[in-house]
């Protein structure tokens, strides 16, 4: 009885070629039928099959999916590539030349154009073309994979290369999965693999060697890198391969035909064909080894008809994990700071690294806050280096700077054929790569709530699942984050989830920006000025305004100003060899950087006046409470930070709020509820303008 092959595609078209490739290498055994969704056959509950092939564009889910096809009935996706025939064609196009390539949807354009380009069709300058596009320039020629109808009519030279062909691994799948191995080895399908292109493993090799073993079988199993031992619904044992027999020290002449556990009375054959459901992999000890060893069954149409066993060395397993981690330390993958590469002797950046350094001996996750610049990455390095962790992998990752999928499939990997483009073989994610080592996210702020909660899930389980897969992974890696927003406003606002936040706020650090450190701004720029090889020197002046200045990009912005310097040319940097930037800040507060700079001596320093209170943020918040008071009016952290943002000041809402609580302490103000603001108390106005007058103790 013929096999029947329901093949649902969402252009007509496409089904039909795919339907064809599929009548030429198994037309005599099967019954093909193609379906189409946009032609509407392809809507309601189809007629059951021994295989549905699906394109991935036809339905938009793996949910849509079950609504159309019999839930028992089994299931794979259409993989296309093109023949060597139509990449001769397009080799023969000077190179350089431009040309459209038409398709039905952009998605479906680009996927092509970036297949022909990792098949070695890089020459042409390709520009993707749909329905609903617009021609900007004119263009000569368009190259289309049977979609004419969608090539504009200025295009006079159109080269058709006709649908593209089903590859040669998804016809071995499916005569591997019809039971129709022994046609792998006939005439069309080695003729049909040739005329295929392809950069995957030779199959003129693979099918070279099968010749010489009984079967294709056997070949899959023997390149496998683990035992595997399978046996039928009676329990028979009917494939056994060398790495099985290595382990087990049994040969294969005496496993053959013998039921599964009288041979290996270690492995749960029975149990599995009787339960028809896997056993997890579990540590077994064998000849003084440590095994792995994991069983599975095969079930068609919901009858087990046998299972599998594989067995792997513990050692083995261990090793490989240990190579991928050695590669992976080559590649880059590893901290490059320490504690003592960062440059700094005031008391607010020494009070921070040791906070961090006695909190990068434990494994909770730590939370880096600071303004862009303050140097979050190489903290995140130096606690990396500082742990327990040390010699294990660090990597880190921008989570703000990717698109959601992408993100995804970084962090959590992918298996073969989970979405349009995926490796073969699949690829770990980050997660898997970071194992015993440290994951560094920065800008985790940015993270999609959908994000956020898988992330949760790693923290709190310590496992991952693969995009596309159905497999679990345990990870031990230790998570740092960095921000430069308040995760608190962010949960407030329902954008970052609370309880990822607390999972995060284990260990939490702020790190001092740069206007708050006093002299180590001339300690980072003596050690800039070595990596750029300067020899300028600053006035007393320009000192002097290096201090007061608020550096809104903070390190990163005095390593350009440093930059800078040095390419003035000049040998002693006055305040107008300031950089433009700086330059516009201090024209617009001209008369106070006057009393600042030409009479220094008749204004108190205001780390004096504030006895080393954080000065600019606090006197900025109490003149605008004694502003809003004289008006008549409250004033909260909102109105507070726009006026900042206004003036340039870099004050996050956090130290606002933090300045509120001290002012409130000492009674210089009143806080309403919510939002009602704030309000100055007389004690307060009385605080401003002795400070006014440069009158305050």
């Amino acid at each position: 009885m013929k096999k029947v092959i329901r093949v649902v595609a969402l252009d007509p078209f496409a089904g039909i070629s795919y339907k064809k490739d599929m009548e030429g290498l198994f037309g005599g055994y099967t019954e093909i039928v193609s379906y189409s969704v946009l032609d509407g056959t392809a809507t309601g509950k189809l007629p059951r099959a021994d295989l549905f092939v699906i394109s991935t564009d036809a339905y938009g889910s793996a949910e849509e999916v079950a609504r159309h096809v019999p839930i028992d009935c089994e299931v794979m996706s259409v993989e296309v590539s093109f023949r060597w025939s139509t990449l001769e064609r397009l080799w023969k196009i000077p190179k350089g030349t431009k040309a459209l390539f038409v398709n039905m949807t952009q998605t479906m354009a680009r996927e092509a154009i970036a297949q022909l380009a990792s098949l070695g069709v890089n020459h042409l300058q390709f520009i993707p073309f749909y329905p609903g596009a617009v021609l900007e320039e004119p263009v000569e020629l368009a190259v289309t994979p049977a979609e004419t109808r969608y090539v504009p009519e200025s295009v006079q030279n159109v080269i058709d290369i006709g649908q593209r062909s089903c590859t040669s691994g998804m016809m071995i799948e499916i005569a591997l999965r019809l039971g129709l191995e022994h046609l792998l080895e006939t005439e069309p399908f080695q003729e049909y693999f040739r005329s295929m292109a392809t950069r995957n493993y030779s199959f003129d090799q693979m099918f070279a060697r099968s010749r010489n073993l009984e079967s294709r079988f056997h070949i899959l199993m023997e390149i496998l890198d683990e035992g595997l031992i399978g046996v039928n619904e009676t329990g028979e044992i009917f494939a056994c391969n060398k790495k099985a027999c290595q382990i087990t020290k049994v040969s294969e002449e005496l496993t053959l035909g013998k039921r599964g556990e009288d041979v290996f009375p270690y492995i749960p054959f029975y149990q599995v064909l009787k339960e028809k459901k896997e056993v997890q992999a579990h540590v077994t000890k064998l000849f003084g080894a440590n095994i792995s060893i994991a069983v599975v069954p095969v079930l068609r149409k919901g009858e087990c008809i046998g299972a599998f066993a594989t067995l792997q060395r513990f050692n083995e397993l261990e090793s490989r994990q240990n190579e991928l981690r050695r590669q992976l330390l080559q590649k880059g993958h590893y901290a490059k700071y320490t504690f003592d590469d960062v440059i700094g002797a005031s008391a607010s950046i020494c009070r921070t690294k040791a906070i961090l350094k006695k909190m990068a001996v434990t494994e909770s996750p730590v939370l880096i806050v600071g303004e862009t610049g303050t140097g979050k990455e190489l903290m995140a390095h130096a606690v990396h280096q500082a742990s327990r962790r040390a010699e294990g992998p660090f990597i880190a990752i921008n989570v703000a700077a990717m698109p959601e999928n992408l993100l995804e499939s970084e962090l959590f990997g992918y298996e073969e054929g989970a979405f349009t483009g995926a490796r073969k073989g699949g690829r770990p994610g980050l997660f898997e790569f970071a194992h015993r080592g440290t994951l560094f996210l920065d800008e985790v702020e940015g993270m999609s709530l959908a994000m956020q909660v898988k992330l949760l899930r790693v923290l709190q389980e310590g496992e991952v699942m693969r995009v596309g897969g159905g497999s679990i992974v345990r990870v031990d890696v230790r998570i740092v984050a960095a921000t430069n927003e308040s995760l608190e406003q962010k949960v407030e606002d329902g954008s970052f989830r609370k309880d990822l936040y607390y999972r995060l706020n284990a260990l939490t650090v702020v790190l001092p920006p740069l206007r708050e450190r006093g002299e180590d701004i001339f300690l980072l720029m003596e050690q800039f000025k070595k990596e750029l090889n300067g020899t300028f020197e600053l006035s007393e002046h320009t000192r002097r305004f290096l201090l007061e200045y608020p550096w809104p990009g903070n390190i990163r912005e005095l390593h350009n100003a440093v930059e800078y310097f040095n390419y003035t040319g000049k040998q002693l940097v006055e305040l107008e060899d300031l950089p433009p930037t700086m330059e516009k800040m201090r024209m617009s507060d001209k008369k106070e950087t006057a009393v600042k700079f030409e009479r220094p001596d008749e204004v108190r320093k205001p780390e004096a006046v504030c006895h080393g209170r954080e000065t600019e943020p606090y006197w900025f918040v109490m003149e605008q409470l004694y502003q809003a008071a004289e008006e008549g009016q409250f004033i909260g952290r909102e109105k507070l930070l726009q006026i900042a943002k206004a003036r340039r000041l870099p004050i996050s809402q956090k130290r606002i709020r933090d300045v509120l609580q001290e002012m409130a302490g000492q009674g210089y103000i009143v806080s309403g509820r919510g939002r009602g603001g704030s309000r100055i108390t007389q004690e307060g106005r009385a605080c401003w303008l002795q400070y006014r007058e440069g009158t305050f103790l």
